[in-house]
């Protein structure tokens, strides 16, 4: 004889945790009561409506696609064994308890539920007991089918987003990142392919190099990086943004990244450190690796305006009470010499720059002779250091905004 659904919850086992999300809490709740001999009306309506409202609360009109997200998309000992390829029979045994019985409960029509409840309701009760709303009925899950996303994405919140940021020793996704696509970006195709072949062979399994992207301010080094994720056959990438701050607690964040199913970009953005500063010995370590080396499935990739990352003055090369002042010199540039691949943003020449500025206007559908184009855009140009995709960008914007 099969458990009432109210047991088989209580006995969850794999999935145990699932039990404390309110939807489910409230429906057990509901379920229990039902078994019992005179539950009070006022308690199975308020249960029944608190699923409901629980659902529509997280954005559900279905129990079972809830649940199909929550066995996703939630930590789970089975979820990220089975990514891992590491589930026990034990383990993989109690998943597939837990799975019928959730398969049993997102098959629950609402209709049946109100029977119930109404059974045992007076008559003061069922003209509200019967008008109370109903989720949609769906069982879009198995065991065989979980067990698979779990074997080709892993389980949590990295399988489900894309982009994270690291602070406080914890991964916050970001739901919605900026990630540029071909249409925004400009020039330094040479550059950018060199960051996609890097990023290839990261997800083809290879060790790759850690990555510096240097160079002027407003030529795209940032969002060369955060484009990646907008490449179509990149979906296995993760990219997670570590502030200067949290240097020193990326050994934690590789332990938790290392056997993920994903491969991960740490993005160290506008990366500079200032004299005194004790975090490059830190990152100096994580680069060249330490007796724990770096998982296979992460790289970092950095950008900066700097080449070498520290300032440099020019009267620690006058000036300087050391016996060999040049080898203090060589140890700021080392850091720079520990990202395998180091590759340049130069402002464009002057006629690069005019090529971009007419492809956005047009962009902008802005009509303007060639020749004045080009005239206002150096004028521009010489109030707004640099030739680079944000100057060209910036003077577009200030053309459409007078021609409105």
């Amino acid at each position: 004889m099969e458990s009432s659904l109210s047991v088989s919850l209580s006995c969850l086992a794999a999935y145990r945790d699932l039990l404390s999300l309110p939807p489910l809490a409230h429906l057990h709740r509901l379920l229990t009561l039902l078994d019992t001999s005179s539950p009070a009306p006022d308690a199975l309506c308020s249960a029944y409506a608190d699923t409901f409202y629980a659902l529509c609360e997280e954005g559900y009109d279905s129990l079972g696609e809830w649940l199909f997200d929550q066995l996703r998309y939630v930590e789970s000992p089975f979820g990220e064994a089975a990514g891992t390829l590491q589930e026990t029979p034990a383990l993989q045994a109690a998943a597939r308890q837990d799975i019928q019985t959730f398969s049993r409960l997102a098959a629950l029509t609402c209709e049946s539920l109100k029977t119930q409840i109404e059974s045992h309701l007076s008559a003061e009760w069922l003209a509200a007991a019967s008008a109370l709303p109903e989720w949609r009925t769906a069982v879009p899950f198995d065991f065989e089918g979980l067990s698979a996303f779990y074997r080709e994405n892993g389980s949590g919140i990295l399988a489900r987003y894309r982009a994270f940021v690291w602070e406080n020793q914890q991964l916050t996704p970001v739901p919605h990142p900026d990630m540029p696509g071909e249409t925004e970006l400009f020039g330094y195709r040479l550059q950018r392919d060199q960051v996609e072949e890097n990023t290839r062979a990261l997800l083809a399994g290879h060790a790759v190099n850690n990555v510096l992207l240097y160079g002027e301010a407003g030529t795209g080094k940032s969002a060369t990086v955060k484009s990646l994720l907008a490449v179509p056959d990149f979906a296995s990438l993760r990219l997670i943004e570590v502030q200067k701050e949290q240097l020193g607690t990326l050994p934690v964040l590789m332990r938790q990244l290392a056997g993920r199913k994903q491969k991960f970009i740490l993005f160290l953005d506008d990366l500079t450190f200032e004299n005194g500063d004790k975090t490059p010995s830190v990152l100096k370590t994580i680069l060249e690796g330490g007796i724990e080396p770096r998982p296979v499935n992460t790289a970092i990739y950095a950008t900066s305006n700097r080449r070498h990352l520290m300032r440099e003055f020019f009267s620690e090369r006058s000036k300087s009470d050391e016996l060999d002042p040049e080898e203090s010199i060589q140890e700021k540039a080392a850091l720079t010499e520990r990202f395998g691949l180091r590759i340049p943003y130069l402002g464009l020449n002057q006629a690069d720059y005019l090529i971009l500025v007419e492809q956005l206007a047009n962009q902008a559908h802005l009509v303007m002779d060639r020749e004045t184009l080009h005239r206002l855009a150096l004028q521009w140009e010489l109030y707004h250091p640099g030739r680079t995709p944000r100057t060209a960008r910036q003077f577009i914007a200030s053309l459409a905004h007078e021609a409105q």
